[in-house]
């Protein structure tokens, strides 16, 4: 479906999602149909297209009468957002059959109404007026998607990128930058019974289907691998039902002993990123679950693009993710095996020794033409094919290819290339070969060759079942059972290993371990655990269904589980503002314990360490304000707050610099005997001794990569990066404890989030890398 393909990718289309609607006859089918209705067979704008898509996935099918009129206002721009589609798709399915009563459907769909940025700021304003005691009231705990809902429903046509801006603005306005007491998550009362706790840590509510609690039991026995469960259709008629021979069956089953053996196989061109975390977690993972094996096989048949390096660094991060291979080998390995069955497929007049360049492949495929080589004499290609592999024929001037189907539906059937000649040492076979063998070709005999039960893969190659089994039964191999599932796709990152690779070459990020990248390298880098990362891909499960963008704070909700309970308390302060103490003597230093741990046991010595309280401390700048208000749990003069683990302190006086502008220093005085009772509580590093600084750390501070949640979709998708997704702060105070900090220790800074010191710390200066914040925005829909 060539002419398909190249109609959806006018129409703007990505090509995965182009690819995949092909896999699909039905949606093909409607899609073709409305392209051809709105008349944009020549292409459209990206944005038209998507509307178009989502009129031949979604429209009601009771009104397809009135389809045609729904594509004039589309192609038109007159309904171009998809709020008004979905208008559109109300509206129509009450009208069904009916006349269109085409004002009603305008005014319905919000045909024609221009809704400007001061309309917006109108409606807000009002809003934030009629609530602005509530808000004041809440704080940042303000349901902001009530907010949203109100203007929705004054303005439904307003472009919600501007809604959001304007919202976000007036509550900095109104509230200014968020206080510690913010970040604090609410006291919930009277809701920490023994006995709810009791229950729900037991999962004795909410019982879970059986593929909610083993989400591997979708998977068959390896004795059922003779059923059909693929069905392969010719452009002749004929129908291939893939499925295992009893004699081929039996001979695996004796070769196995009926155990379950899985592969994960990935390229070494590149690192693992956390699409290939889903991928360990199937293939691992159902292997250790049936008590099997898993290979990690690297798929190494491109010469040019391996190194060294990446096997190395696949090895080390499959450990590192808790997985034990039950060999690891190498396509290399077979690479004798592969050239034999290439002559065998040669001699059962199923390849051919093709002359044409990639270009004219391309075309004759374009126009399923078959190649003029394509039927030739056997004799004629196996010499020629002995000619590719002894180097007597150039690079580029012949291939091997596969004479499978080329007027089938199934572009990749399309007499597939099985063999390059490529004059390119191999960094696992030497210079034995000057010929290497395509994926499509040495994919499925490698899992047959290694006796495979089951060959797991993502979705997009659905449509490469086809061509596994015709290769497989064209050898009469063994068949391993095949089976897809959706891939993880993650909010504001990419996962391209073209872009990844783009971002670490260009020097957009610092290499592929950068802690803002989603390979697996950068989130351990950045304190990820793998304990955390495998609970994340579990919750997704391992379904089918496809298109979905997981947010990324769903994988920060994880993490930060994980941490709470792993991680030591300790205090660092960002942005040091210095705190005299005027009430205690200059050479005083009361060394007191702080918890490591929020539940620490008194009799428990290790649950501690010694902070010293000196006459001069520092506190973030941000926990100081000029004028105090109700809400503000900060210090301010004349106000007490209490320092963390310390004592209560009062503000007694303000030194400014000389401009009056800003705030050199504050004069406090501590209540020794803890009398008062502040609500405000602030972390705080203090001098270990007078007139010595405190440890100084260097801390960076990683966010989002890219602003948009999906910027791989962009045309400019390098302008997307956001500009703050690393801010370092030199010259952080730490409590002393802390120097004793090793590469790879976690640590949640009170208030601040939880942090991991960086390998590019020295003994000189400890660096740290904040992994997640404390605030969790997501959390509560995933408990």
């Amino acid at each position: 479906m060539v002419e398909a393909l190249d109609l959806f990718l006018k129409i703007g289309l990505d090509k995965r999602t182009a690819e995949n609607t092909i896999a699909n006859n039905k949606v093909t089918t409607n899609l073709i149909a409305v392209i051809n209705e709105a008349a944009v067979t020549d292409g459209c704008e990206r944005s038209t297209g998507n509307l178009l898509y989502t009129v031949a996935t979604k429209f009601p099918a009771n009104a397809l009468m009135h389809r045609p009129k729904l594509l004039e206002y589309i192609v038109s721009s007159k309904i171009k957002t998809p709020a008004q589609l979905e208008a559109a798709f109300a509206f129509l399915s009450v009208t069904a059959s009916e006349d269109l009563d085409i004002n009603k459907f305008e005014e319905a769909c919000g045909v024609g109404v221009e809704v400007s940025e001061h309309d917006i700021k109108c409606v807000v304003d009002e809003m934030f007026k009629e609530k602005e005691s509530a808000i004041v009231e809440q704080r940042y705990r303000t349901n902001v998607g009530d907010l949203f809902a109100h203007v929705r429903k004054k303005l439904p046509w307003a472009d919600p990128k501007i809604v959001k801006k304007l919202i976000d603005e007036k509550i900095l306005a109104l509230l200014g930058p968020k206080t510690e007491a913010d970040n604090e998550k609410p006291v919930k009362k009277k809701k920490e019974k023994p006995v709810k706790v009791e229950v729900k840590s037991n999962k004795e509510e909410d019982p879970q289907s059986e593929e909610e609690l083993n989400p591997y039991s979708i998977f068959p026995a390896p004795e059922d691998n003779y059923k059909v469960h693929t069905e392969v259709t010719f452009s002749d008629g004929r129908v291939f039902r893939a499925c295992n021979s009893k004699s081929l069956l039996e001979k695996h089953l004796k070769i196995t002993g009926g155990k379950v053996l899985t592969r994960f196989p990935p390229e070494p061109n590149g690192y693992l990123h956390i699409g290939h975390a889903k991928a360990m977690f199937v293939d691992f993972g159902l292997a250790k679950e049936r008590s099997g094996g898993c290979y990690l096989r690297f798929d190494d048949t491109n010469p040019e693009a391996e190194k060294k390096e990446y096997i190395d660094h696949i090895k080390e991060i499959v450990d590192w993710m808790g997985w034990k291979p039950y060999q690891i080998t190498y396509t290399s390995n077979y690479f004798q095996e592969l050239y034999d069955l290439a002559v065998e497929l040669i001699r059962r007049g199923h390849a051919y020794v093709d002359h044409q360049t990639g270009d004219e492949i391309k075309e004759y495929r374009e126009k399923k033409m078959n190649s003029p080589w394509r039927d030739r004499p056997i004799s004629e290609s196996l010499k020629l094919f002995d000619d590719m592999k002894r180097g007597l024929i150039e690079e580029g001037k012949a291939t091997l290819r596969m004479k499978q189907d080329m007027q089938s539906d199934n572009f990749n059937m399309y007499d597939l290339i099985a063999y390059r000649i490529k004059f390119t040492p191999h960094p696992h076979a030497g210079d034995k070969w000057c010929i290497y063998p395509s994926y499509d070709y040495a994919h499925c005999i490698v899992d047959s060759l290694e006796n495979i039960t089951h060959s797991l893969c993502t979705l997009e190659f659905e449509t490469r079942r086809a061509s596994y089994y015709w290769l497989l039964d064209a050898l009469n191999l063994y068949q391993p059972y095949v089976w897809e599932y959706s891939r993880l796709n993650i909010t504001n990152t990419v996962m391209s290993k073209r872009k990844l690779n783009r971002l670490v070459t260009e020097n957009y990020v610092d290499g592929w371990d950068d802690p803002r990248l989603m390979t697996l390298a950068g989130l351990r880098r950045r304190g990820v655990t793998a304990t955390a990362i495998n609970t994340f891909v579990k919750g997704i499960g391992i379904t089918r269904s496809d298109g979905s963008m997981i947010q990324l704070e769903r994988l920060e909700y994880h993490v930060r589980e994980e941490l709470n309970k792993t991680a030591s308390r300790t205090m660092v302060v960002l942005h040091p503002l210095k705190v005299v103490i005027t009430n205690l003597e200059p050479s005083s230093v009361i060394d007191l314990d702080a918890k490591k741990w929020p539940d620490a046991p008194v009799d428990d010595a290790s649950s501690y360490y010694k902070v010293p309280f000196s006459s001069v401390v520092y506190i973030e700048q941000t926990d100081f304000r000029m004028k105090d208000s109700k809400d503000y749990y900060g210090l301010a003069p004349g106000k007490t707050v209490l320092l963390r683990y310390a004592f209560p302190i009062k503000c007694t006086e303000v030194v400014l610099s000389e401009d009056k502008q800003s705030v050199v220093e504050i004069h406090v005085e501590y209540d020794p005997d803890k009398t008062t009772k502040p609500k405000g509580v602030l972390h705080w590093v203090a001098e270990p001794s007078p007139g010595v600084d405190p440890l100084k750390v260097e801390v960076r501070l990683f966010d989002k990569l890219f602003l948009s949640e999906n910027p791989g979709e962009l045309d400019n998708w390098l302008d997307d990066l956001n500009p703050e997704s690393k801010v370092v702060i030199p010259s952080a105070y730490a409590v002393p404890s802390l120097k004793n900090a090793e590469v790879d220790d976690k640590f949640q800074f009170e208030r601040l989030g939880y942090f991991v010191a960086d390998k590019d710390s020295t003994p000189e200066k400890l660096i740290f890398n904040r992994t997640v914040t404390l605030r969790d925005s997501y959390g509560k829909a995933w408990k």
